[in-house]
């Protein structure tokens, strides 16, 4: 039976054996290092010690938590059908015009954060870190009025009800993978990669694909409060991004249609444009405050 790696949280789990089932079956192996929200490359790397000392064949992570750079002998070998990309509002109001004046906000996310204010300059945004249980939690308590979370997350743990409303992604454009799940082998292992193809999606890996080479080229990190989403229609594919301050102050959106057989050349076009209107600028600022 094939093995799949993965974290040891709940969601993770749950992400796993929904891809052992798309399998028809396969082992769970954890992954002993389990780092916190905090610390993405921790539990991304955890996971991947994994399939590099052959304890298991496939890995599978939140392609939002996977880095640009990949380590040596791991290779991306398949992204299946993706899930609701959108960040969702758990909360007093119907949309982001008519919450509460003040409302105390949590999250974790220098992206959401952005947004939130650009949009909403009078909400009172808090960092919540914690899993989705946590978070909620803390919402329950009456500690903060609202959070935002993936929708993904809330759809994959059965919890969609809970939301009050999706944000459409020209307000809040997701993180760069959201969504979407990615399936990890080593780049020798034919057979695995062949399994993980089986239960692959072009459509998602295509929008994948954009959505990491404009990252990749903006050179952004989990410390950078950015958004990328792709849209594949038919042979087109459309790349939107936002790169702005954490606290909403300036802002750059733009998007750009390409080929949807040509995703990296749509997604560094995309990151070329942002780029000449001063995108290095607003992320080297935003990196230091």
């Amino acid at each position: 039976m094939i093995r799949i790696a993965t974290r040891g949280s709940t969601l993770a789990l749950t992400q796993a054996q929904q891809t052992a089932n798309l399998l028809g079956g396969a082992e769970l192996v954890e992954s002993s290092a389990d780092g916190g929200v905090e610390d993405k490359a921790r539990f991304v790397r955890g996971v991947e010690q994994v399939l590099l000392e052959g304890r298991a064949e496939i890995g599978v992570h939140s392609a939002k938590d996977v880095p640009a750079e990949m380590p040596d002998g791991l290779m991306i070998a398949a992204v299946p059908a993706r899930e609701d990309p959108r960040d969702v509002w758990i909360g007093a109001g119907s949309s982001l015009d008519d919450i509460p004046e003040g409302a105390r906000v949590g999250t974790a996310s220098l992206r959401r954060s952005a947004q939130l204010l650009a949009a909403r300059p009078d909400l009172n945004v808090t960092e919540l870190h914690g899993n989705v249980d946590t978070r909620l939690r803390r919402l329950a308590e009456g500690k903060l009025d609202a959070i935002v979370l993936a929708a993904a997350g809330l759809r994959r743990l059965g919890r969609a009800d809970e939301a009050s409303f999706a944000i459409p992604v020209q307000r809040m454009t997701p993180a760069a993978g959201q969504g979407a799940l990615v399936l990890q082998t080593r780049a020798t292992d034919e057979d695995a990669a062949a399994t993980a193809a089986a239960i692959g999606d072009g459509k998602a890996l295509r929008e994948l694909t954009a959505e990491r080479a404009t990252v990749a080229l903006l050179e952004a990190s989990c410390a950078t409060p950015i958004g990328v989403h792709a849209t594949v229609d038919g042979e087109q594919i459309e790349v939107e991004a936002f790169v702005g301050l954490p606290d909403g102050s300036e802002w750059i959106r733009d998007s750009v249609e390409g080929d949807a057989e040509e995703p990296a050349v749509a997604g560094a076009l995309l990151a070329e444009r942002l780029l000449g209107a001063g995108a290095r600028d607003i992320l080297d600022r935003a990196e230091q405050a």
